[in-house]
Order: C-alpha cells, then structure tokens, then sequence
C-alpha cells in the first residue's frame, strides 16, 4: 500500500489490530514548525494569605506569559522582591492583599518596598470594597488595585495599565 494510507485491521475477539502508515518527509523540520519557548510578559510577585487564591494566580498568570513568584505574607514579599532587585532577574510588578491574617500586611509591605526603590510597581488586590485604600490606592503608592473575586480580563488590564511597556 502507498505510505499514508490506512493499511488494514483486524477484528478478533480479544481485540483489534491496526497498522497505520505514514509518510517519512525528507525535509528538515523547520524553526517555524519546532514549539519556541515563550518568553515571559514580566515577572511577578504575588502575595496573598490564602493558598488557593496564589496557586491560581500563578496558573492564570503563567498561562498568559507570566513568570510568577508567590509569597504568603509581607515580609516575605518584600524580601523576595530585594533579592531580586539586586539580581539580573527583578520583578516588574507586585500583587499585595490587602488583609492577611498572620504576617505582614500590604501597608507595611508597600512602605518597605517603596523605601526600598521609589519606582516599585504595586497592585492593591482585595476583596473589601470599603477599605480606604482601594479608592485612594495612590495616596498609598499604589499603581493598581485589584478586586477579588479576580475577572482574568480585569487582572490583566490592570497589569497592561501598571507596566505597560511589557505586552500582556
């Protein structure tokens, strides 16, 4: 039979059989063919309290390019966002809940991380309507704010908005 074509099968009681035979190309697989390695849209920071909102932050974000780093609290936010300021790899943006349970909070975070470099890109996310900041995230140092429940779309605006040079 001429390659590509459905050889044949077989039907037994105990099973099928099936031969298929493909064509073999002679030509080299292209670099448009082979899969690239997408480069990151920025780095991230995402701190929150609840393990389950930054497990899903990291999978939504990675899915749109994202690299994303997670931390549980503040402080070790702010330590992680150091670090990587002094390395060839810092974090273009950072997420801070506005209300944790045990550690440092996004209040105390964002004045260690504004000390720390002026320039910090800093989303508020919350899940409190009331609370102050979200209205005047600014007057805070705030670029953005973020409510939760997250919107994918209303996330990556915001992140588009926040650090605009890098393409979401």
């Amino acid at each position: 039979l001429p390659q590509g074509r459905f050889a044949h099968a077989i039907d037994e009681k105990v099973g099928s059989t099936f031969n298929i035979y493909l064509p073999i190309s002679k030509n080299p697989v292209s670099e448009q063919a082979k899969a690239p390695e997408a480069p990151p849209n920025g780095r991230v920071i995402v701190m929150d309290d609840e393990e389950m909102i930054r497990n899903m932050l990291r999978t939504l974000l990675g899915r749109f390019g994202y690299d994303v780093v997670v931390a549980s609290e503040g402080g070790e936010a702010v330590d992680a966002y150091k670090k990587a300021s002094l390395s060839a790899n810092p974090f273009d943006d950072v997420i801070l809940d506005l209300t944790v349970r045990d550690g440092m909070g996004d209040r105390e975070a964002i004045e260690q991380l504004l000390e720390f470099d002026p320039e910090v890109k800093a989303i508020v996310s919350s899940g409190y309507s009331t609370d102050p900041i979200k209205s005047a995230y600014q007057d805070y140092g705030f670029k953005g704010v973020v409510s939760k429940p997250y919107g994918t779309e209303e996330l990556l605006n915001t992140l588009r908005e926040v650090i605009p040079e890098i393409k979401a």
